[in-house]
């Protein structure tokens, strides 16, 4: 087995934009820094720096720098946890750590866009909007798998807790409820692997490409509406699923 194949996430749903450029990119990373013994955690802060200095350069009006700046951060973003699985180093401090710089990262990345296009509702509606299929991703994979949301008592674990808690918590409660008494086929049909593919799709590598794109051509903007699409889809999704479910109801009642 290759260093490539065992520096692998186990994914339900293939990130096509990730696997065939970012985690190659950030494999030549990882081979670099092993042998150096670099701290995967080191990686996590270097992805957040580069993500931020193009947030700077964004809203300074260097669009390429900025584009090229949200790549580079892209393939440390995926190098730190690559590196994390190869050295046998994963911790759940590296795991928050990760997601909360992230969402720091989104967050002046859409505040560079307000300060650069002046439009502080698209960048807002975008942030909103692009949070949103990050987190219904993660939590639609996270249920496929059956993984509870957990985190501890430690500051980061907190932290984590209370930005993502409440999401984690409020999707569990939805599907819990949409279940209820639900057979077991009806559970796997409700928690497809069609669903979880397409949104594994839309997941930051891909998202952060696109927004360099966008940024290099000049329409930082077009990414806002192109999120708004993208929720359209995933409400599609959430709908798809629901029919899937409708189909399973005359055998529920019969059942009970």
């Amino acid at each position: 087995m290759s260093r490539l194949t065992r520096s692998r996430k186990a994914r339900a749903g293939t990130d096509l934009v990730c696997e065939h450029v970012f985690r190659p990119l950030a494999h030549v990373v990882v081979v670099a820094l092993l042998p150096l013994r670099v701290p995967p955690p080191a990686v996590v802060v270097a992805s957040g720096a580069a993500g931020v200095a193009g947030a700077v350069a964004l809203a300074r009006g260097h669009l390429v720098v900025a584009a090229l700046l949200v790549q580079l951060k892209t393939v440390l973003d995926n190098a730190d946890g690559q590196l994390a699985r190869l050295s046998g180093r994963v911790t759940a401090f590296g795991r928050y750590l990760d997601s909360e710089m992230d969402l720091l990262v989104n967050a002046a990345l859409f505040a560079a866009l307000w300060r650069y296009t002046g439009n502080g509702v698209a960048a807002f509606v975008g942030f909103v909007a692009l949070t949103t299929i990050l987190s219904v991703n993660f939590n639609v994979e996270r249920l496929f798998r059956g993984t509870p949301a957990v985190w501890d008592g430690s500051v980061l674990g907190r932290v984590y807790g209370l930005v993502y808690g409440p999401q984690d918590r409020l999707v569990e409660r939805f599907v819990e409820w949409r279940l209820r008494d639900a057979l077991p086929e009806a559970r796997a049909a409700y928690h497809d692997r069609l669903t979880v593919s397409v949104l594994a799709n839309l997941g930051m590598s891909p998202q952060l490409l696109v927004f360099g794109v966008c940024v290099a051509l000049g329409r930082p903007l077009a990414f806002v509406w192109l999120t708004v699409l993208e929720l359209g889809l995933v409400a599609v999704l959430a709908l798809r699923r629901e029919l899937l479910l409708r189909g399973f109801a005359p055998i529920q009642e019969e059942a009970l």
